[in-house]
C-alpha cells in the first residue's frame, strides 16, 4: 500500500536533502519555446557568432510551422511535426501546433511529464494526482490525462509516436504516467480538430509524444522533492540505455523509471488541513430554501456549519434537538452558529434549511477538510525497443511497454451519518438522556454523527498496462517518385483494480448502533443481525469500536472493482508526391485502420448485487441485512458489473495542393483531408478538413486558416458502463426543503450516437524577420461548435426542474423513501446537448545572443489563451444556455497565461516562470442581488456574491554543469506559497478547485542528470 501521508512542519532545503537522499525523488519546470523559422531545418537556432553556447532549445508553437521536416539527432532521420499526415519538405500545415522539446522537459523538472504539458494555456481541465481526491467511486484518482480547449479528456486524442494507446480506464483515456518519459524527445500539441487525419476523439486536438527511437548511450536522472509543509515527499529515478549493432542496422533501446510521490493528506475534521495549511474556511453557498421573498436564495459565506450532525453525535430532531456528545460521551448543549436555536422540527433558527447549515459555531464535526489534497502515487515503467534496418531508410521493429501505477487517497474522514434513528432504551445512551426521553414522552429520536472515532476510508487504485507493438516503416520509390509508409499492429491490455478500505456497510451500521441489554450483556437488538455476527457500537462519544464491531461494520474485504480493457489496432499509412505541379509537388497521404475496444468489469457482490451470493462465501458471506440482488450496500464505492465492446474501421485521404510559389506573391498551399469511419455500435460517420497557409511577400508574415468536421464516438463507459453509485450526503429535497442522504446512479446508454464538431481557426504568424531575427509572434482565433454532446444533467438539476413543474424529469428519482438507502436520482447520458466555444491563442517570444555583452543567450516567451465564450446548451426544453467562460469553479477562465524567461550559458541556466489566470465567477447562471431579487429558479438562481479571484504563481529553476557528463539542477514551484481561492459548494465538500488552483503550496525539487 502507498504511504497515506507524509506530515511535517516548516520546510527547507534540509528537508529536501533528506527526501532526496532517502527516496531519490524529483520534479521539472516548464519548457520555454522559441518558434523555428518557416524553412526546413533543425529545431534549435544555430549559435550566433561569438556566443559561448548554443541557445537553449525552446518549445515551438506554430509561430513555427505546424508540420515541418528536419534532421533528427542522428542527422539522417526526418522530423515530422504532428498536425497532418503529409510528409513533404518545407510544408506548413494550417493547424496551430505547439512543440515542447527535450531540454524544456528537463528544465521544468517535474516527476511526471504530464505536469509540464498541462501548464500550456490551451490545456484546460486536465486531470492528475491533485484532482479527484475527494472521490470514492470515480476510478480516476491519479489518472494523468489531457483536456484541450476545456472539452474534456475524452475529446483529446493522446498518441505515443503517432500511435494509439490502450485506455487506463473505461473512458478510453490513457495515463501519461505509464509512458517511457525519459525517452521522450518532443511533445507536439495540436490545438484544433484533427479527426480527419488521426481519427475519433481528436475534437479538441492531439497530444503526441515522440520518443527517441535512435538513442544510443546511457543517461539517467535522479530527483527529489518536498513541499514547504514537509509532505508529498517525491523520489524519481530514471535510466535509459541504447546501442547499435551490425554496422548501425540493429538498434536496441531499454529504459526504466520509478517514481514515488507520498501525496498530501488527509487533514482532519473541522478546518484542519494536512500539514500546517490554514487556507480552508469551509466556504459554502448557503441555501435559504426560499426563492420568492425578494432576497437571494444563495448566500456566499465562510465557516459553514452542518447542523444535522456533530463530531461525536448530535440529536437533530424532536424535543431533545441540540444535545451533543463529547469524546467521553457526556451530553452538552451544541453551539450552533448564526446564534441559532433548535426548533425541534430538524431546523435551526437563523440558519439555512435548504442545505442544513449555520455560520460559525462548533465546526469540529465538519468533514470537508479531511480529504486528501493530492493522491499518493507510485509508478514503475519499463520500455524496450528492438529495430532492424533491412534496407536503407527502412526498418522493422517491436516495442514493449509495461507499466504499473498505484494511487491512494482519503476521500473524507470518519463516516458522516446525518439521519440515524436512535431508541431511547439504547443502553449506551447516558441515563440523563434516557430520563429526558421519558419526560418528553418519546421512545426514539433522530441523530447525526461524523463518527469521529471511525477509521478514515482509503481508496487504492492499481493500474497495470501491457502494450506490445510490431511495425514496419520506411521509404520506397514508385514511378520515379518517393513514398513513405508506416504500418503497425498494437495489442494493449490494462488491468485496473480499485479497492476501498474502512468503508461502512450501512445496514450493518444501523443494526450495530441499535443496541439492547440481553441477559446482562449489550447486544444488537435485531436477532437476525445477531445471528449473522452483529456486534454493538456506542456512537454517543468518541469511543473506538471494538475490533469485532469494526470487522462487522467495515469488513476487511471492502468494495472492489476489477477492470480489464483491451485494445487491438492495425494501421497502414502511405505518403508521397505522385506528381509535380506549377508551384511544387502534389502531396498525398492515405491509409486505413482497424480498431477493437473491449472491457469487462467485476465488482464485489455487496456493491454490485448478485442473485446468488454463494460463490463469494469466503470473503462476502450472505447476510439477510444486505440486499444481495440489488447491491449498493456500502456508504460509497458501490461498483457494478458490466462489459462491452465495439469495432472501428477507418480510411482516410489527405492532399496538399501547392497554389503559388514566387517572390512576388509568396508561397501558398491548400490542404484537405477526409476520413470515413464505421463504428459497429453507431454506423458510419465522415470527418473532413479544408485549410491552407500563405507565406506572404511581406517578410516573415504567414496567414493560415482551417475549418474541419470532427467526430467523437461514444466510449465504452458511455455506452456500456455498469451503474456508478455516488453518495450525496446533504442533498437538498426542494419539495420538503430539507437535506437528505441520496444515491446518484449513473448508468450507460447503448443507443448513443457520435458527437459532431465544427472547428474553425484563422491566424497570422510573424516568424523571425531579418529586422528582428529573434522575434516570433502568432495570433490565432478559434471557434468550435459541438453538437450531439454526450452529457448529463446534474442530480440537483434533475430534481430542481421537476420541482419547477417540468414533468420530463420527475420519473427518475425518489427522495422521501422510508427504506434505508431508498433515496436515489438516476443520471444517464444522452446526445442532447450542444457546446460552443471561441477565443484566441497568442504567443510571443524573443531571443538575444550575448545580452548586454554577457556570454550565452536570454530568451523570453509568453503563451496565452483567451476564452470568449463557452456556451453549454443542455438541449432540453426549459433548460437555459449557460456560458461557462470565466467560471473559475470549472476549468475555463477568461484568460490563462504562461510566461518564461531564461538566461543560459554553456555552464549554467536560470529560469523564471509565471503562471496566471484571470478573475472569474462561481457561475454565469447566477443573478447577483441583495434586495429586490427576482424569483430564483434552477436556470437563474439568485445569489448575494459571485466573484472568484484568479491566481499568479511564480516558479524559479536553474541548472549547473559540473562536468561534461554531470549536471545538477533545482526548481521551486509556487515560490510565494500562494493559497488557493475558495470554490464554494452547496454541501460539505472541500471547497477548492485543483483543476485551476495550486492546492499544495511551495514545492522544492532538486536532482542530478548523467549523460554518457
Amino acid at each position: 500500500m502507498l504511504d497515506r501521508e507524509c506530515r511535517g512542519t516548516g520546510t527547507s532545503f534540509a528537508a529536501l536533502a533528506v527526501a532526496l537522499a532517502a527516496s531519490l525523488s524529483a520534479t521539472p519546470a516548464f519548457a520555454q519555446t522559441a518558434p523555428a523559422g518557416p524553412q526546413a531545418g533543425p529545431a534549435t537556432e544555430p549559435t550566433a557568432p561569438g556566443s559561448d553556447a548554443a541557445p537553449p532549445e525552446v518549445p515551438t508553437t506554430d509561430a513555427a510551422p505546424a508540420t515541418r521536416t528536419g534532421t533528427d539527432l542522428d542527422g539522417e532521420r526526418e522530423v515530422i511535426i504532428t498536425g497532418t499526415r503529409i510528409r513533404t519538405s518545407g510544408f506548413t500545415a494550417p493547424t496551430p501546433t505547439t512543440m515542447i522539446g527535450e531540454e524544456q522537459i528537463a528544465a521544468n523538472a517535474q516527476p511526471n511529464l504530464f505536469n509540464t504539458i498541462a501548464q500550456l494555456p490551451s490545456l484546460q481541465g486536465s486531470t492528475g494526482a491533485a484532482t479527484g481526491t475527494f472521490s470514492t467511486s470515480s476510478g480516476q484518482q491519479g489518472l494523468s490525462s489531457f483536456s484541450l480547449r476545456g472539452l474534456g479528456t475524452i475529446r483529446t486524442l493522446t498518441l505515443l509516436d503517432g500511435q494509439r494507446v490502450v485506455g487506463a480506464n473505461v473512458t478510453g483515456v490513457p495515463d501519461i504516467s505509464m509512458f517511457p518519459q525519459l525517452l521522450v524527445k518532443r511533445v507536439d500539441v495540436v490545438n484544433g480538430g484533427a479527426s480527419a487525419s488521426y481519427g475519433s476523439d481528436a475534437v479538441g486536438g492531439v497530444v503526441n509524444f515522440i520518443t527517441d527511437t535512435r538513442f544510443t548511450g546511457f543517461k539517467a536522472n535522479i530527483q527529489g522533492g518536498v513541499t514547504h509543509y514537509g509532505d508529498d515527499g517525491q523520489g524519481l529515478i530514471q535510466a535509459a540505455f541504447g546501442k547499435a549493432f551490425l554496422d548501425d542496422r540493429l538498434h536496441f533501446i531499454v529504459s526504466g523509471e520509478y517514481d514515488h510521490e507520498a501525496g498530501v493528506g488527509p487533514g482532519d475534521f473541522g478546518l484542519d488541513l494536512a500539514g500546517q495549511r490554514d487556507w480552508y474556511r469551509a466556504t459554502t453557498l448557503l441555501n435559504t430554501g426560499v426563492t420568492n421573498n425578494g432576497l437571494p436564495q444563495f448566500n456566499y459565506r465562510d465557516f459553514a456549519q452542518p447542523y444535522q450532525y456533530a463530531l461525536y453525535g448530535l440529536i437533530n430532531n424532536g424535543p431533545l434537538q441540540g444535545i451533543a456528545f463529547d469524546r467521553g460521551g457526556t451530553p452538552f448543549a451544541f453551539n450552533y452558529g448564526s446564534n441559532g436555536v433548535p426548533l425541534g422540527n430538524g431546523r435551526v433558527s437563523n440558519c439555512y434549511p435548504g442545505n442544513s447549515f449555520c455560520i460559525g459555531g462548533d465546526l469540529s464535526g465538519a468533514p470537508g477538510s479531511g480529504a486528501s489534497l493530492k493522491s499518493a502515487l507510485e509508478r514503475a515503467v519499463g520500455f524496450g525497443r528492438l529495430s532492424y534496418d533491412f534496407a536503407e531508410n527502412n526498418e522493422i521493429y517491436v516495442t514493449v511497454n509495461i507499466a504499473q501505477v498505484k494511487t491512494s487517497n482519503n476521500p473524507s474522514p470518519g463516516y458522516n451519518r446525518p439521519n440515524l434513528t436512535v431508541q431511547c432504551a439504547n443502553p449506551y445512551l447516558p441515563q440523563v438522556i434516557r430520563d429526558r426521553c421519558a419526560t418528553a414522552g418519546i421512545t426514539s429520536f433522530n441523530f447525526g454523527t461524523s463518527n469521529g472515532a471511525f477509521p478514515d476510508p482509503l481508496v487504492s487504485t492499481d493500474r497495470r498496462q501491457y502494450r506490445f507493438v510490431a511495425g514496419v516503416k520506411g521509404e520506397f520509390g514508385l514511378a520515379g517518385t518517393n513514398w513513405a509508409y508506416d504500418g503497425y499492429y498494437q495489442h494493449g491490455i490494462t488491468k485496473s483494480d480499485i479497492d476501498v478500505d474502512d468503508i461502512v456497510l450501512q445496514n450493518r451500521y444501523v443494526a450495530a448502533t441499535n443496541a439492547i441489554s440481553l441477559n446482562g450483556a449489550i447486544v444488537c437488538a435485531d436477532p437476525v443481525a445477531r445471528a449473522a455476527g452483529c456486534q454493538p457500537i456506542n456512537v454517543f462519544g468518541g469511543f473506538t469500536p471494538s475490533e469485532a464491531a469494526l470487522a462487522y461494520v467495515t469488513p476487511e474485504n471492502g468494495p472492489f472493482q476489477h477492470t480489464k480493457l483491451t485494445q487491438d489496432v492495425v494501421s497502414l499509412n502511405f505518403s508521397g508526391e505522385p506528381v509535380n505541379l506549377w508551384a511544387g509537388p502534389l502531396s498525398v497521404a492515405f491509409g486505413g485502420e482497424y480498431r477493437r475496444e473491449y472491457y469487462r468489469v467485476n465488482a464485489d457482490p455487496y456493491g454490485a448485487g448478485v442473485s446468488d451470493i454463494s460463490p463469494y462465501d469466503a470473503d462476502y458471506p450472505a447476510d439477510p441485512l444486505l440486499n444481495a440482488p440489488l447491491g449498493s450496500n456500502w456508504a460509497a464505492g458501490n461498483y457494478k458489473n458490466g462489459s462491452g465492446k465495439y469495432d472501428v474501421w477507418e480510411g482516410f485521404l489527405e492532399l496538399n495542393l501547392p497554389l503559388i510559389d514566387s517572390e512576388q506573391l509568396g508561397r501558398a498551399n491548400l490542404n484537405g483531408a477526409a476520413r470515413m469511419t464505421h463504428y459497429s455500435t453507431s454506423g458510419t460517420v465522415w470527418a473532413w478538413k479544408v485549410g491552407g497557409t500563405w507565406d506572404t511577400p511581406v517578410e516573415g508574415v504567414r496567414l493560415r486558416a482551417v475549418t474541419s468536421r470532427d467526430v467523437r464516438a461514444p466510449n465504452l463507459s458511455e455506452l456500456f458502463a455498469a451503474p456508478t453509485v455516488t453518495t450525496l450526503p446533504n442533498f437538498n429535497d426542494p419539495f420538503r426543503n430539507v437535506a437528505v442522504q441520496a444515491f446518484q446512479n449513473t448508468i450507460g446508454n447503448p443507443d448513443l450516437d457520435p458527437e459532431i464538431a465544427r472547428n474553425t481557426e484563422v491566424g497570422i504568424v510573424l516568424s523571425r524577420p531579418s529586422w528582428a531575427p529573434g522575434l516570433s509572434l502568432s495570433l490565432d482565433y478559434y471557434t468550435i461548435k459541438l453538437n450531439g454532446v454526450i452529457s448529463t444533467l446534474t442530480a440537483d438539476q434533475i430534481v430542481r426542474f421537476c420541482f419547477e413543474g417540468n414533468d420530463t424529469f420527475c420519473g427518475g428519482f425518489v427522495l422521501d423513501s422510508p427504506v434505508q438507502g431508498g433515496n436515489f436520482i438516476n443520471v444517464q447520458p444522452f446526445n442532447l446537448a450542444s457546446w460552443k466555444t471561441s477565443g484566441f491563442d497568442i504567443e510571443a517570444s524573443y531571443q538575444w545572443q550575448r545580452p548586454l555583452g554577457l556570454p550565452g543567450s536570454f530568451t523570453i516567451r509568453a503563451l496565452a489563451t483567451h476564452i470568449r465564450e463557452f456556451k453549454v446548451n443542455a438541449g432540453i426544453a426549459g433548460v437555459d444556455v449557460v456560458d461557462q467562460a470565466g467560471a473559475n469553479t470549472g476549468n475555463t477562465p477568461d484568460w490563462k497565461v504562461l510566461g518564461i524567461q531564461t538566461y543560459s550559458t554553456d555552464r549554467f541556466s536560470f529560469t523564471l516562470q509565471e503562471r496566471w489566470f484571470s478573475d472569474g465567477v462561481f457561475g454565469n447562471q447566477y443573478v447577483v442581488c441583495t434586495t429586490a431579487c427576482p424569483v430564483s429558479t434552477g436556470n437563474h438562481p439568485t445569489i448575494d456574491f459571485n466573484k472568484m479571484k484568479g491566481a499568479l504563481y511564480i516558479d524559479i529553476g536553474g541548472s549547473a554543469k559540473v562536468s561534461e557528463n554531470f549536471e545538477a539542477f533545482f526548481k521551486v514551484d509556487n515560490l510565494f506559497d500562494k493559497d488557493p481561492e475558495p470554490s464554494p459548494q452547496t454541501n460539505t465538500g472541500l471547497d477548492v478547485n485543483p483543476a485551476l488552483y495550486d492546492t499544495l503550496g511551495r514545492i522544492y525539487r532538486a536532482g542530478v542528470r548523467l549523460r554518457f
